[in-house]
């Protein structure tokens, strides 16, 4: 019977031994191992680069809280604010002028030898 079945029975495969069956086991533990690794490595970057960020932002009175994004105002001392004002209104003083006001003093007044121009 070339085409037909056999009449002889196969025999049953061998059984498995232990280690095959734990090696897919064992190879699904090491890829796990390793993504967790780069995952925790991941982790670890992304918060060192969250500390600087916010370090350098602290620098600039510029504080990240749960709330919200906080920005400080620089403390100025007392002496520096007036002196900046007082500059201020002194240099406005200086640059104005009032075209209908007489000095007693003599401030604001033409220069008595003032040279006018020649008419043709």
């Amino acid at each position: 019977m070339a085409w037909g079945k056999s009449s002889v029975p196969k025999p049953p495969p061998p059984p498995r031994s232990a280690l095959s069956q734990i090696l897919p086991l064992i190879i699904l533990f090491v890829v796990a191992g390793g993504f967790a690794f780069v995952g925790y490595q991941l982790y670890l970057t992304f918060q060192k680069i969250s500390e600087t960020t916010n370090d350098k932002m602290q620098k600039k009175n510029v504080v990240f809280t749960k709330d919200g994004l906080k920005v400080g105002v620089k403390e100025m001392r007392n002496e520096s604010y007036v002196d900046k004002t007082q500059n201020v209104l002194v240099r406005a003083w200086n640059l104005t002028t009032f075209p209908a006001y007489k000095s007693r003093l003599g401030w604001n007044q033409p220069a008595e030898n003032k040279v006018e121009s020649r008419k043709p």
